[in-house]
């Protein structure tokens, strides 16, 4: 049930693009503390849903709301303010390549606070050093590996000390050790932030080691066909569509090995 303590709420959601309907009659809350997974199959709506959260999308029907209060009817003040509690990791990392890494951070820094350059580059510093990057401020986006790309990305993302923290294909473009090194940064920095993770993936080995909880969109139904933490899911969910996505395919009560 929702509430305002519920940092995200959505509320019979349908996305879509003129008259073709993508999903439809989402309803789940996201609460506090959580490593909210959305998962599914490729061109089930993960990342249109993570627009839809950030209001880049309009939806044909339904409402998110941020603790409490409407995203979706909320004038563009009240949205911007609701998006301060907000910070994104993109998928690419999506740094500015002219800048070096304390550059990247300091942009929303400069444009959202009235802290001094001095004040600025502390903040800066301290965001980076979160994600192990200290000593990395001055380097540009070209001068370092992806992964840490990532992590200079994340370190933006936290530069408004966000309540909520988004997070879309995180491990995309990653080895494996890179991917598990991201995996675990984001686990460290839920625990030490208390911020709320809303994490867009079909990569089954983050799903299973950071996810809290979950909502899983099925592209051929149209709508969410299961929720709940995904190694419950994997092993009790009754969906054969959940069973196979959750089993690499494989549906383990159909004698799949």
């Amino acid at each position: 049930m929702s509430s305002a303590s519920d940092p995200i709420a959505v509320r019979g959601l349908t996305m879509g693009f003129g008259d073709f309907v993508l999903m439809r009659d989402l309803t789940f809350d996201v609460p506090r503390g959580e490593v909210f997974v959305i998962m599914g199959g490729s061109g089930s709506g993960k990342s249109t849903l993570l627009r839809h959260f950030l209001g880049l999308q309009e939806p044909l029907a339904g409402d998110v709301a941020y603790y409490g209060e409407s995203f979706t009817a909320a004038e563009p003040e009240a949205r911007t303010r609701m998006l301060r509690r907000c910070g994104v990791l993109f998928q690419s990392g999506a740094l500015w390549s002219s800048m070096t890494l304390a550059e990247n951070v300091a942009v929303l820094l400069e444009e959202f606070t009235d802290l001094g350059p001095r004040d600025v580059r502390e903040v800066a510093e301290l965001k980076l050093a979160l994600v192990g990057l200290s000593g990395f401020e001055d380097y540009y986006p070209s001068e370092i590996s992806g992964g840490m790309q990532k992590r200079a990305g994340l370190a933006r993302a936290m530069a408004l000390d966000p309540d909520i923290l988004y997070f879309d294909e995180p491990s995309a473009g990653l080895d494996p050790v890179s991917s598990a090194l991201l995996d675990r940064l984001i686990l460290e920095l839920r625990d030490s932030l208390g911020a709320t993770i809303v994490v867009v993936t079909h990569e089954l080995n983050s799903i299973f080691t950071i996810g809290t909880d979950s909502v899983f969109l099925d592209a051929e139904s149209r709508t969410m066909i299961a929720r709940g933490n995904p190694r419950e899911l994997r092993d009790h969910a009754t969906d054969p569509t959940v069973r196979r996505f959750l089993h690499r395919g494989l549906d383990p009560e159909a004698g799949g090995s």
